[in-house]
């Protein structure tokens, strides 16, 4: 009985704490028509403290999505535009000499904000990559011998364009692992273009104002962290992940030559985090079924290794996912 009391207390207090989801939501609107998905993924790596991974053609507002949402929070903001001839150094920072002081000194680079907009990663060689995913690890970076803690909250939103292949540097299975969230971006419904159109013709629209600071997103996340997940719902996710790799417990054995390899750990681990965000957002003090279904092809999506004979016959890791929360039993 008094779980249930504490559950109806814990309800309230979410419902009053994540009011601001709808402020920020509104700030997000009046810029970006439509992608309401997008804007849903963004509060989730926000309040989960985890990086997202976007996919779409240009022009999707992909790069307005996240300056919106950065200039609404009162927060630091970089774009650093990925390409073939970009350097480490040139996202992190490097040691400068000075010689007023006679000593090197650090000059810190992009990465040092709190919203990154990594533009087109997969145009830049592996070892910015890679030095650009350590910092998302580690959230922070070694500049000489000294180390330089990254500010919080700290996310990393790279976008991908699917479209291009020639002079991209995919990256690698492993590093695709460290974001949170795969987004896929589609394009805007006929009535929402139309209304892109007259924003983007119409008069200028006024500058935004901040409606957020940076510990009200610290102190949100603190509380999404209360959010109360039942036994029932662990065994579900678990379920799904273990399909994954031994799809024919779960009566999936025409899946088996599908998967090259099912998914990770970290899988289990995002599918809990994002889904207390996503019941966050719905001012909810606990997560149900519907919420993993919510976040579970965008924290699966590039987790599947697909096998040669998957691809040959044109089957996505969406195929899959579904296939799995078909077959998963629901608690």
């Amino acid at each position: 009985m008094s779980e249930i009391v504490d559950i109806r207390e814990l309800n309230a207090r979410i419902e009053q704490k994540s009011a601001f989801v709808d402020v920020l939501t509104i700030g997000m609107n009046k810029t970006i028509v439509g992608q309401k998905h997008l804007i849903e993924s963004l509060l989730i790596g926000l309040l989960s403290d985890g990086h997202i991974l976007l996919e779409g053609v240009p022009g999707l507002a992909k790069t307005l999505a996240i300056k919106t949402l950065a200039q609404l929070i009162d927060a630091t903001y970089s774009r650093i535009q990925f390409t073939p001839d970009l350097l480490p150094a040139d996202v992190v920072g490097t040691m400068i000499y000075s010689q007023k002081k006679e000593q090197f000194e650090a000059k810190k680079g992009p990465i040092f904000a709190n919203f990154i907009l990594a533009d087109e990663i997969n145009r830049a060689p592996a070892k910015v990559q890679s030095a650009l995913l350590e910092a998302m690890q580690e959230r922070q970076v070694t500049l000489a011998e000294t180390t330089h803690k990254l500010p919080s909250p700290f996310l990393v939103l790279a976008t991908q364009n699917p479209i291009e292949q020639e002079g991209t540097y995919p990256l690698p299975e492993a590093q695709v692992d460290r974001f949170m969230l795969k987004v896929v971006v589609s394009y805007p419904k006929k009535e929402e273009e139309r209304l892109i159109i007259r924003q983007n013709i119409g008069p200028e629209q006024k500058a935004l104002v901040p409606v957020l600071t940076i510990k009200d997103i610290l102190d949100a996340r603190s509380i999404v962290k209360e959010i109360y997940i039942d036994e029932k719902i662990e065994k579900y996710i678990l379920d799904i992940v273990f399909a994954t790799r031994n799809p024919e417990e779960y009566g999936l054995a025409k899946l088996k030559d599908m998967i090259a390899f099912g998914v990770s750990p970290r899988a289990s681990i995002n599918l809990a985090l994002a889904a207390r965000a996503y019941a966050f957002i719905k001012h909810r003090g606990y997560v149900v079924p519907e919420d993993i279904r919510a976040v579970c092809y965008d924290v699966l999506r590039h987790r599947i290794g697909l096998s040669y004979e998957a691809e040959a016959t044109n089957l996505t890791p969406e195929d899959i996912i579904s296939e799995i929360i078909n077959a998963v039993e629901v608690p």
